[in-house]
C-alpha cells in the first residue's frame, strides 16, 4: 500500500507545527526556520525498503527502511531516535522513540493530497502536501 504515497510532495499548508516543535524540544531559532521552510518530500521504494527524502533550503534528509523494521534516524533538529515505518490500513505511519518519549507521523491520502498528522504527548500538528 506504500505505492499510493510514492510521489514528490510539496508542502502547501501547516497547522500547529510550531507548538509541535516546541513540545518535542526544538529550540526557538530552529523553530523559526522550520515554520517558514516549505519542504518537498519524495517517497519512493527501493526493493523492499521505503525511502523518504525531505528536501528544503534548511536541510536535506533521507531515511530508508523496511516496513516494521526499527532503524536509527537523526532528525532535522538533530535528535537521535529509533524509528519504525508501518502501514495501518491505508495510512503510512512513521514512529520515533527517544529518551522514553514517542512521536508519531501518520500520512494519509485525502482528495489527492497527502495529509500528515504529527502527534506528541497530546500536541497535534497537521501538514498538507500536494503532488509537485
Amino acid at each position: 500500500m506504500v505505492e499510493a504515497f510514492c510521489a514528490t510532495w510539496k508542502l502547501v499548508d501547516s497547522q500547529n507545527f510550531d507548538e509541535y516543535m516546541k513540545a518535542i524540544g526544538v529550540g526557538f531559532a530552529t523553530r523559526q526556520v522550520g515554520n517558514v521552510t516549505k519542504p518537498t518530500v519524495v517517497i519512493s521504494q527501493d526493493g523492499d525498503k521505503v525511502v523518504v527524502k525531505t528536501l528544503s533550503t534548511f536541510k536535506n534528509t533521507e531515511i530508508s527502511a523496511k516496513l516494521g523494521e526499527e532503524f536509527d534516524e537523526t532528525t532535522p533538529d538533530d535528535r537521535r531516535v529509533k524509528s519504525t515505518f508501518s502501514m495501518d490500513g491505508d495510512k503510512f505511519v512513521h514512529e520515533q522513540k527517544w529518551d522514553g518519549k514517542q512521536s508519531k507521523f501518520v500520512r494519509e491520502i485525502k482528495d489527492g493530497k497527502m495529509v500528515m498528522t504529527l502527534t506528541f504527548e497530546g500536541v497535534v500538528a497537521v501538514r498538507t502536501y500536494e503532488k509537485a
